[in-house]
């Protein structure tokens, strides 16, 4: 991939995993560029489907674009985020991220998002004034 292309995906990210917002800055594996709509399944590289995600919800993501919902166990759309907006789909409650939709707990649940570790750390984080918004 070019590397105005990779710099562009972590400038317009602000360096923060899209799905989770965890800040690299904070994590010792260097974040991933990904393809929203995995290659595999027709999606292109080209700004319009890339996205900045830390290796945790990446390797959990893998080329899955869909799962099923932990509320009606019908196939959902996984949240992306060139298209939907953060804010609508989930909020913070302390360092417990909350699904506002079905797309956004389900995809809380494939990414495993609210792993005991993932919620410590970022607890850690939270209280040394890290803000996840």
């Amino acid at each position: 991939m070019e590397s105005a292309l990779v710099r562009l995906v972590r400038e317009r990210a602000g360096d923060r995993c899209e799905y989770c917002r965890m800040p690299q800055a904070f994590e010792r594996t260097p974040f991933q560029v990904d393809h929203v709509i995995a290659r595999k399944h027709g999606g292109p590289t080209s700004p319009g489907n890339l996205c900045l995600s830390c290796f945790y919800c990446n390797s959990f993501k893998g080329s899955d674009i869909a799962t099923l919902s932990p509320d009606s166990r019908r196939l959902v759309a996984l949240y992306n985020p060139r298209t939907q907006n953060w804010p609508r789909h989930f909020r913070w409650r302390g360092a417990h991220l909350q699904g506002r939709t079905e797309t956004a707990r389900a995809t809380i649940i494939l990414l495993r998002i609210n792993e005991p570790l993932r919620i410590e750390l970022r607890s850690a984080l939270i209280a040394e004034g890290i803000d996840f918004d």
